[in-house]
């Protein structure tokens, strides 16, 4: 996630002195590395990925963790009825002529 200052990858021993670093000169001495994971996890929720991604990007094997991050995923049920409604309104106006969708599925 972060490279240290010649450009390698961060060893475990040296980030609490860089991140610690990094933070007091960005103005932000209380923020945690796991508020950035929260966040990074939420935005990715609210931006539909799914279940398996979040665990994925987490490093979960359960889906308990990952459905935490759910929580901020909510405010897109407008969103999900715009959308499913936009599609079965596409749907129908496709098959004005066919019989309903139920009856149809019974046909074949």
């Amino acid at each position: 996630m972060f490279i240290g200052p010649k450009g390698a990858l961060l060893r475990r021993s040296g980030f609490r002195r860089i991140w610690n670093k990094v933070r007091e000169d960005v103005g932000l001495p209380s923020l945690h590395l796991h508020d950035l994971r929260h966040v990074g996890n939420t935005l990715a929720a609210a931006n539909a990925a799914s279940l398996k991604e979040l665990m994925t990007r987490m490093g979960h094997a359960s889906t308990r963790a990952a459905l935490i991050y759910q929580h901020e995923a909510q405010d897109r049920d407008r969103a999900i009825a715009q959308a499913l409604g936009k599609a079965f309104k596409v749907a129908r106006d496709g098959h004005k002529d066919e019989a309903p969708g139920t009856q149809r599925a019974r046909k074949i």
